[in-house]
């Protein structure tokens, strides 16, 4: 089975076009260009290493609200659960 190469995701928000958009890249091309940026680390531990549907929901909400932060004309479409949503028990 062939494995693609690593690679990052950037997300970027296009208000001119109204548009988000997704690119992959290399690490090794982007590190230069992330060298001494805001650094925010998401512990897996912290989620008990679970990558599930909540883990998506709140890195998806963080990704938006940090957008939002310098580009906020996005927060008109934005329509977000802000607390965890509950899980049900035994998970």
């Amino acid at each position: 089975m062939a494995v693609d190469p690593p690679r990052s995701v950037v997300l970027n928000y296009d208000e001119e076009q109204q548009r988000l958009t997704v690119k992959l890249v290399e690490p090794a091309k982007l590190a230069p260009l992330l060298a001494g940026l805001f650094e925010v680390p998401i512990l897996l531990d912290d989620f008990d290493f679970r990558l599930d549907d909540e883990f998506a929901r709140r890195l998806g909400v963080g990704m938006l609200n940090a957008i939002a932060l310098g580009q906020p004309d996005i927060k008109q479409y934005m329509t977000l659960t802000l607390p965890p949503v509950n899980r049900p028990s035994g998970q």
